[in-house]
This record gives structure tokens, C-alpha cells and sequence, in this order.
């Protein structure tokens, strides 16, 4: 495998990062099924490479969404302040659950639900979740993000511990905890926003210890793919984050959930059929 191979790959894997985190279709997933088609070699980094690209997504929610994460924004009144605390707090509540479980199963997960067929399975059993859940919707009682409190932040960090399992989409499974708890589409999805950056900040740093203890220094050329992968799916980000919001603006989920199973078969008559 050429560097330059690699560079292109690289590329490809940080726009499928970009553009997947955020919808609800399973960035994982998408990544790993990807690597089994055209493999980032060696497969020891393409572990840590596909954990670690999701720093360039968050930084993207920091940026776009700066002033209402910043609780010292100058320009804010001390009753914004509180709130910006306030939810906060209410993402370090949510982040709980599956910061526990995902520490205490990281290996069992690692080392044996990154099966495609597992991947398969889980894209199409929460396309059907996704496509019953918009048939039949809760009535929207949360409409604003500071509505949202404490125990629903809490309930959708519970559904969020879904995701650990690969295919199931870590957004897709908070989003679907915030429209079970009563949020609009769009607080869903910002919720799921916020939750994302402690998660995967924890993931990506959990990750490059475990391969400094296992494997060692990153060469050169694996720190610029790391550095290439994540800055391009910042900038994918950006677009795919403002591009979600438009569209849950007026219409709903089920086009996703059609996209998973339509996927998921995909996936199994690719590598398991023909």
C-alpha cells in the first residue's frame, strides 16, 4: 500500500466520518465496512484512526455552536450563564452511562461486535425503530433546549449506551431517546450534538493510550493521516451538522430509517450471499 493510497483513503474515510456522525445511519459502522472493502492498513491503526477522526467532529459542534456552549461569554446575561452551566451539567448527566459501560466493555465491543453481520443487523433493526417511532410520535413537550432536565438527559444518555454496539449510530440512538422523551427533532438532535463531545473526546483518548501501551509512537506518516482524517471531517462536519438541522426543520426521520435497512441488506448479500 502506497502513502499516497493512503492519503485517499484517508480523505474517504474523514467525508464518510463527516457526513455520518451526525445523521443518524452509524459513523462506525459506515467506517468499518468501508475498511473491509479498501483496508487502512496496518489494522491496529485503522482501530485507533477511526475512533480518534471523530475529534475533528466535535470541534466542529464547538465552533458552530460556540456562544451557546461558552458559559463565559461576555455578552451573556448572568441568568444565559446559568443555563449555559445548567446544560452543562445536564451533558455531563447524559454522558454517565455509557462512559461506565463503554470503559467496562471497550475490549468485548473491540474485539467482537465489529462484524459486518453484527453492523447489518443493527443498521436494519433501528431503521425499523426509526420508521415505527416517526409513524407513531410522541406528543412534543420539550421544544427549547434549556427544557430539557435532568432525568430525560439522563434517559437519553441510557439510549445513547446502544451505540456502543457498532451499526447502531451513537446519534441516531440519543436522538431517538430525545424524541421518546418528548423532545422536538431539533432539540434531539442538538442534545445528541452536545452529548457527542465528552463521549468521543473520551473515545479518541482512550484509544491513543490503549495503542501507546499496546503498539507505541505513532510514526510520521501515521500522525499526518490522523491529522489529515480529522481536519477533513471538521470541515464535513460543519456542512452535515447544518444540513441535519435544516432538514428535521420540516420533515422527519424515516427517510433514514429506510436508508439503514435498504443498507443492512445490502451489507449481508455483499458479504455474506454472493
Amino acid at each position: 500500500m502506497t502513502f499516497l493510497s493512503s492519503i485517499v483513503k484517508t480523505i474517504l474515510l474523514g467525508i464518510i466520518q463527516g457526513i455520518t456522525e451526525w445523521l443518524p445511519i452509524s459513523s462506525t459502522g459506515h467506517l468499518i465496512l468501508f475498511a473491509s472493502i479498501w483496508p487502512l492498513e496496518p489494522a491496529t491503526f485503522f482501530e485507533v484512526f477511526k475512533v480518534v477522526i471523530q475529534f475533528g467532529s466535535i470541534l466542529a459542534v464547538l465552533v458552530l455552536y460556540y456562544q451557546k456552549l461558552n458559559p463565559f461569554d461576555k455578552r451573556k446575561s448572568p441568568k444565559k450563564r446559568k443555563q449555559t452551566l445548567q446544560l452543562w451539567s445536564k451533558v455531563i448527566v447524559g454522558v454517565i452511562p455509557a462512559a461506565i459501560i463503554g470503559l467496562l466493555l471497550d475490549d468485548i465491543i473491540e474485539g467482537y461486535l465489529s462484524a459486518n453481520f453484527v453492523i447489518a443487523v443493527a443498521l436494519i433493526a433501528y431503521g425499523i425503530i426509526f420508521i415505527l417511532v416517526e409513524k407513531n410520535p410522541r406528543q412534543e413537550k420539550i421544544e427549547t433546549i434549556e427544557q430539557v432536565d435532568y432525568v430525560s438527559a439522563l434517559k437519553i444518555g441510557c439510549f445513547q449506551c446502544l451505540a456502543l454496539i457498532p451499526g447502531t449510530s451513537r446519534s441516531g440512538a440519543t436522538i431517538l431517546g430525545g424524541l421518546y422523551c418528548g423532545c422536538s427533532r431539533t432539540v434531539a438532535s442538538e442534545f445528541s450534538f452536545f452529548l457527542a463531545i465528552p463521549v468521543m473526546f473520551g473515545a479518541s483518548l482512550l484509544k491513543v493510550i490503549k495503542y501507546f501501551i499496546k503498539v507505541g509512537l505513532f510514526s510520521f506518516g501515521q500522525l499526518f493521516l490522523l491529522l489529515l482524517g480529522t481536519f477533513v471531517a471538521f470541515v464535513v462536519s460543519l456542512f452535515a451538522i447544518k444540513a441535519l438541522l435544516n432538514y428535521v426543520k420540516s420533515h422527519d426521520f424515516t427517510i433514514f430509517g429506510w436508508y439503514r435497512i435498504i443498507l443492512g441488506i445490502f451489507v449481508i448479500i455483499f458479504f455474506y450471499v454472493i
